[in-house]
C-alpha cells in the first residue's frame, strides 16, 4: 500500500466523520449525508476503488462508535464507492464516477440496507424508506462531487491520480 494515499485517505476520513456529522437529515430511520457521497466519488477517481471502499467503512465504522451514525452507512457508501471507484477505473470518466455512486448507494445500497432492517427489526415497508433517502442523498452528494472535481481540473488545482 502506497504510504501517501493512506494518509489522504485517513484525511478524507477524518473529513468525512466531521462533516457527516454536521451535515445530516434524518429521514426515518436512515440519516442522509451527501456529503459522505461526495467523498467517495472524490476518493474513488483520486485514489482508486480499494482506498474509495476503505475509506468508506472508515467513516462508518466511526459514526457509529461516534453514536452519529447507523448500520445502514456500511451497504450504502461502501457499495457506493466500489460502483464508483470501478466505474472510473474503467471509464476514466468523471460522470461515470458518479453514476456509479448513484447506483451503488441509492439503489444497490437502498436494497441491502433493506434487506437488513427486514432481517434485524423486522420491517416489511422499509424499501419505501431507505431508497428515495438513498437516491436522493447520493444523487446530490455525487453531483456535487463532479462539479468540484471538474471545477479543480479546469484551474489545474489537483490533477487526477497525482497522489
Amino acid at each position: 500500500m502506497n504510504t501517501k494515499k493512506l494518509v489522504t485517505t485517513a484525511l478524507i476520513i477524518a473529513m468525512g466523520v466531521v462533516s457527516n456529522s454536521i451535515f445530516v437529515i434524518p429521514i426515518g430511520l436512515a440519516k442522509v449525508a451527501p456529503v459522505q457521497h461526495l467523498l467517495n466519488v472524490l476518493t474513488a477517481v483520486w485514489l482508486g476503488p480499494g482506498y474509495a471502499v476503505l475509506q468508506a467503512f472508515g467513516v462508518s465504522v466511526l459514526r457509529n462508535l461516534l453514536g452519529t451514525g447507523t448500520i445502514f452507512a456500511f451497504p450504502g457508501s461502501m457499495i457506493g464507492a466500489i460502483c464508483a471507484g470501478l466505474f472510473y477505473a474503467r471509464t476514466q470518466k468523471i460522470g461515470y464516477a458518479a453514476l456509479g455512486e448513484w447506483i451503488g448507494t441509492g439503489i444497490l445500497g437502498s436494497l441491502v440496507s433493506t434487506l437488513l432492517a427486514q432481517l434485524f427489526m423486522g420491517m416489511e415497508a422499509a424499501l419505501m424508506l431507505f431508497l428515495p433517502s438513498f437516491a436522493i442523498s447520493s444523487a446530490i452528494g455525487a453531483g456535487m462531487a463532479y462539479f468540484i472535481i471538474l471545477e479543480m481540473e479546469k484551474r489545474s488545482v489537483l490533477g487526477r491520480n497525482r497522489i
